[in-house]
């Protein structure tokens, strides 16, 4: 919905006092979402993503990039091309590591209570369900370090909510050891599934070790080629094997291991490996 005049008014005026001192700033839709990629980068045409985990070479001058469109540049922000995402923003968000800043964004009022008994002291911003903590350091981003508790510095935003009270306090270790020690991304594995062997008593094809070899090859090729659009590459990359492969129970840790390692290699998380592999299995029925 189109905000009121004054309302939109007071985003901008947020947004450039933001920038002025330094804070990179882009706007949000309702619901704390980033604004969706504009006609000319569509299916993430440009090699951009929605939520921009991992910045392409999009120069597009539209704030629809995620944290990536974050910006202190007064022009960008007054520019024609970003008066229609201040007219439907629902607020300002600001991109922390661009400041030199990590939120600890703590979500109940138990991790509030775990934050009093075991970090220091530093500047608070009360949220809708619970408290920001402001640290001066950048570091990377992670969700999830334990219950209630997502750190928020590089490559993320977070909504500006006020300069907060109490002195800021400098980035502690016990902050950066919370990342460091987030167990890793659970890669999925497809769950062995049987067919009936084939008529006559022969063997399943994709058994057979140099089909399975030539198919998974291809489909690193086939990663490592795309040149734009490498999110969608995956996904359907992801999807024609396991259309060929996923039923027989032929596939193995070490070519689903290869398959994320291709991906990666084109700039793609583990999180979207996983997202794309569980979501082509989803289509499939697996």
């Amino acid at each position: 919905m189109t905000q009121p005049t004054d309302i939109r008014g007071e985003h901008l005026r947020a947004a450039l006092s933001l920038a002025a001192s330094g804070v990179p700033v882009l706007p949000l839709r309702a619901g704390k979402a980033p604004f969706g990629n504009c006609r000319r980068c569509a299916d993430n045409a440009c090699g951009g993503r929605p939520n921009m985990k991992t910045p392409g070479p999009c120069t597009c001058p539209a704030p629809c990039h995620g944290w990536a469109a974050a910006t202190t540049d007064p022009q960008v922000i007054n520019a024609p091309t970003w008066a229609r995402a201040w007219r439907d923003a629902a607020t300002v968000a600001y991109h922390p590591g661009g400041a030199g800043l990590t939120v600890v964004d703590l979500d109940n009022p138990a991790a509030i209570a775990w934050a009093r008994e075991t970090l220091p002291a530093t500047r608070t911003v009360p949220t809708t369900r619970g408290e920001h903590w402001l640290y001066l350091g950048a570091m990377p981003s992670a969700n999830a370090v334990r219950p209630g508790v997502d750190i928020k510095s590089t490559m993320a935003y977070a909504r500006w909510l006020g300069c907060g009270t109490g002195a800021i306090a400098s980035l502690p270790d016990a902050v950066c050891a919370l990342a460091a020690s987030k167990p890793a991304p659970i890669r999925p594995v497809p769950q062995p599934l049987t067919v009936s062997a084939p008529a006559g008593g022969g063997e399943c094809r994709h058994r057979t070790p140099a089909f399975l070899e030539r198919g998974i090859t291809m489909a690193e090729q086939r990663i490592n080629g795309a040149s734009s659009g490498v999110h969608n590459a995956v996904y359907r990359t992801f999807l024609a094997v396991l259309s060929t492969h996923g039923r027989c129970g032929c596939l193995t840790d070490a070519h689903i291991a290869r398959l994320f390692t291709a991906a990666q290699a084109k700039g793609e998380t583990a999180r979207h490996c996983t997202d794309a592999w569980t979501n082509a299995r989803i289509r499939l029925g697996l």
